[in-house]
């Protein structure tokens, strides 16, 4: 049983939490946010502790881990302080919005180990991890080309978007990490284009609704990445690996596989909601990894620190080629 702490209370926070108290190798010990009427709803819902401080979590002895899904702001510092305390930590993305404290981080964490991952849930997902297991067992031959395809129902609120740091580290931060991981490799370079197609204050935000992205890998493989923050029929997710021997698709996934077949037309259920409803499966099983892990099961892996590192630093290129419209060298960073 791994007792964690939730740095957190708000929509992603309420996941973990729930998670995190009904999984059977975990539990939910304590929860802290800057709002304590909204740490003590979420505590009390699941007979856990209000914690007061952000110093009392570090210095608890029945804390085995944490898992910080507070604001983007924070992440930096908490991961720093769960490092110094020797706790194992779970930290939802991204890193943070600068770069360099990002590599401050990962050199801590470097010079100081502790488990430490990342929160891409969809590496989790059945679907993408069939994928995956597919092109890495060679089923598809040589890879030479990905196609990936990640198209919101609705964009999040404009006041979300003015500090997301734009599409590509927010969003297709997610596809940068499954790239990777799907691939076995990275990309070298990257070329960025976007539009903003449906709201000209995202334009103000000095963002992107609409872009598409061409990665290349360094034995010439390609991969072709298309985002939207909004369709009208609901969220859209999908990957395609085609390779030297065949194809291998992770398909779009609607809310039932039932169709129906009357008269001359066929109706089949449309697609979910939004990107929560068709990724919620997958958070539960991101905590059971982690939570495997820390528990020494054999075959448990999740995405790292260092993954967290590298999708950020593909966002930073992607960022830095539509700016300059043109192609951007990909720079990875190492710790010393």
């Amino acid at each position: 049983m791994v007792r964690f702490a939730l740095f957190g209370a708000g929509f992603i926070g309420q996941v973990h939490g729930g998670n995190l108290a009904t999984h059977p190798h975990t539990r939910l010990q304590y929860v802290y946010d800057v709002n304590a009427e909204a740490a003590q709803r979420l505590a009390g819902r699941y007979g856990a502790n209000v914690a007061r401080s952000v110093e009392e979590i570090f210095g608890a002895e029945d804390v085995d881990a944490v898992l910080i899904a507070s604001s983007t702001n924070t992440h930096a510092d908490l991961l720093r302080a769960a490092i110094r305390a020797r706790k194992p930590v779970y930290c939802e993305k991204p890193i943070d919005m600068s770069l360099d404290r990002v590599k401050a981080v990962v050199q801590e964490a470097h010079d100081n180990p502790v488990p430490v991952m990342m929160g891409f849930s969809r590496r989790f997902d059945p679907n993408h991890r069939a994928l995956r297991e597919a092109v890495r067992a060679g089923e598809v031959g040589v890879v030479e080309m990905i196609h990936m395809v990640c198209r919101s129902a609705a964009p999040p609120p404009l006041s979300y978007i003015q500090v997301s740091g734009g599409q590509f580290r927010d969003q297709t931060i997610h596809m940068f990490d499954l790239l990777c991981w799907i691939a076995g490799q990275e990309p070298v370079e990257v070329y960025a284009t976007g539009s903003s197609m449906m709201d000209p204050a995202i334009t103000a935000a000095g963002d992107v609704d609409t872009s598409m992205l061409i990665l290349k890998f360094a034995d010439g493989a390609l991969c072709h990445i298309d985002n939207s923050r909004h369709t009208g029929y609901g969220y859209d997710e999908r990957i395609e690996v085609f390779g030297s021997q065949g194809l291998v698709e992770s398909r779009r996934k609607p809310v039932r596989e039932v169709a129906l077949y009357k008269g001359s037309k066929v109706v089949e259920e449309g697609m979910f909601a939004g990107w929560f409803e068709r990724m919620e499966p997958s958070f539960l099983l991101a905590v059971e990894a982690f939570a495997a892990a820390l528990e020494g099961r054999a075959g448990a892996e999740y995405p790292t620190l260092m993954d967290g590192l590298r999708a950020q630093m593909i966002a930073e290129a992607a960022v830095e080629s539509l700016k300059r419209n043109q192609p951007a060298p990909i720079e990875y960073w190492q710790p010393a």
